[in-house]
């Protein structure tokens, strides 16, 4: 299990107004609980020691509601000056993540879990001999609030590809990875997406996912968040 993980929580959440005009969205309630908290309550039931956060919108916020968090115990990483987007941003944060692998998840990435726990299925899938990432991926038919045409095709040996043009694929990003620090030797400068990381480690077979087995919601809106709620307080029910 890695010891570390990279939260990603410097977004501006333009989709989920008018509920992030007072707070980011890392801060929008989910029954009850700010979504950074789900997604760190969760890190740290995997044994996950320490949580890297990056901070940029409304951060003084964020640093406020985290501060007195301490399973995982959590580094501030700021983006302040300037947002960075996925890849620069975990790019910022590696002198803070150390030289073993470490997971990166977004700060808004909320499911209900199969049968065994997707964390702790990634890591007993890492191989670091044949992967860069290692990516969570959902079947398209197994989310809640997703409607495009997937974003990932894997193989039965786990070895993920793009679709093709105009292609449907079956699984779907979860905001959820394991990265080896090897994945960001010669990475751009500045702003990127980790999308430019994936696509050179794609091309040279060094990317894997493993099959999220319980049902991934998308809350990137309002109605989302409604019905995330609703799809939640029915399981616990």
């Amino acid at each position: 299990m890695p010891k570390t993980a990279m939260v990603l929580a410097a977004g501006l959440g333009t989709r989920m107004r008018p509920l992030t005009d007072s707070v980011p969205k890392p801060l929008v309630p989910l029954v009850g609980k700010p979504l950074i908290s789900h997604v760190l309550d969760r890190i740290a039931a995997a044994g996950v020691a320490e949580a890297v956060v990056n901070v940029h919108h409304m951060a003084d916020q964020i640093e406020a509601h985290l501060a007195g968090r301490v399973h995982p115990s959590i580094v501030i990483s700021d983006e302040r000056d300037m947002l960075l987007d996925t890849g620069g941003g975990v790019v910022h944060a590696l002198p803070k993540l150390g030289n073993a692998p470490f997971f990166i998840h977004n700060s808004d990435s909320v499911w209900i879990e199969g049968v065994n726990p997707c964390l702790g299925q990634m890591a007993q899938a890492w191989d670091a001999d044949v992967m860069d990432t290692l990516l969570l991926l959902a079947p398209v038919s197994a989310t809640l609030g997703y409607d495009g045409r997937g974003d990932f095709a894997m193989d039965t040996k786990g070895l993920v590809r793009r679709p093709e043009q105009g292609e449907s694929v079956p699984f779907v990003f979860t905001g959820v990875s394991i990265a080896h620090p090897h994945l960001f030797e010669e990475a751009p400068d500045g702003k990127f997406s980790m999308n430019v990381l994936w696509d050179r480690a794609i091309d040279a077979g060094r990317v894997y996912g493993v099959r999220h087995e319980g049902l991934w919601m998308h809350v990137g809106t309002p109605d989302a968040v409604r019905a995330a709620e609703e799809r939640l307080r029915r399981e616990h029910a």
